[in-house]
């Protein structure tokens, strides 16, 4: 996954571009190099984050977990993936998920972690499918779609593995807007420029105080899935 950070007025645009845009260890740390850019840009300023192609994130790569032999790499991946949804769900700037394409498993859980989502409509679902996947969740996956959905779609969309349109997902109350392709990332420049001046340390404090439970199980250690 490539990680580009483009700025456009007070909005920071980072968008991730490789394929299924799926979390790797190196495009792990270039998220975190762009975020730390946007909060040494100072205020005012907005992040929105989007993929490439049919892709917003199809989450995990089971594949590099699978063959990979480092033990201890494959031990912290999940924790890092983790880390970077607390990381975008306290940010101090306000947030918003530009849904281009495809929404799948940790990339479904990223977008919730951001203020706002809008969502391409043509094409593309939004979906955890651990279900089909005879897949457990980490209690900090479960705690951010149970912070961030209502509790029936969150149950809806755990036991069900169900595929969301941009239409149905925001029916669900699971984003926000949904939009024409073209329209995606203009609306979520647009409300992410709405809400710039209020970027500050104080929004990580104020939504460090919203989801403190969310918080405490994102940081579980792997053990908890058992």
């Amino acid at each position: 996954m490539t990680v580009d950070l483009e700025r456009e007025g007070d909005v920071f645009v980072l968008r991730f571009e490789e394929g299924e845009n799926r979390f790797r260890p190196e495009n792990l740390l270039a998220w975190h190099e762009a975020l730390d850019r946007v909060e040494g840009a100072g205020h005012p300023a907005a992040l929105v984050t989007t993929g490439a192609g049919k892709f917003y994130s199809n989450g995990l790569d089971l594949d590099w977990m699978i063959s990979q032999a480092d033990e201890d790499a494959r031990r912290t991946y999940i924790p890092k993936v983790l880390a970077l949804m607390a990381r975008v769900l306290t940010f101090p700037t306000f947030t918003v998920a530009a849904i281009n394409g495809h929404a799948f498993g940790a990339g479904a859980q990223l977008s919730l972690a951001h203020d706002v989502r809008v969502m391409r409509r043509e094409r593309g679902f939004w979906c955890m499918p651990e279900i089909d996947m005879k897949a457990p969740l980490h209690p900090g996956m479960t705690a951010i779609i149970k912070a961030r959905v209502p509790h029936q779609t969150a149950h809806e969309l755990i036991v069900t593995g169900t595929r969301y349109t941009a239409e149905v997902a925001r029916e669900r109350r699971i984003v926000d807007h949904a939009v024409r392709e073209d329209e995606v990332l203009p609306r979520a420049i647009e409300i992410a420029a709405g809400f710039a001046a209020k970027a500050d340390p104080a929004m990580t404090l104020l939504k460090k105080g919203l989801y403190p439970g969310t918080l405490e199980a994102l940081a579980m250690p792997m053990d908890a899935m058992r």
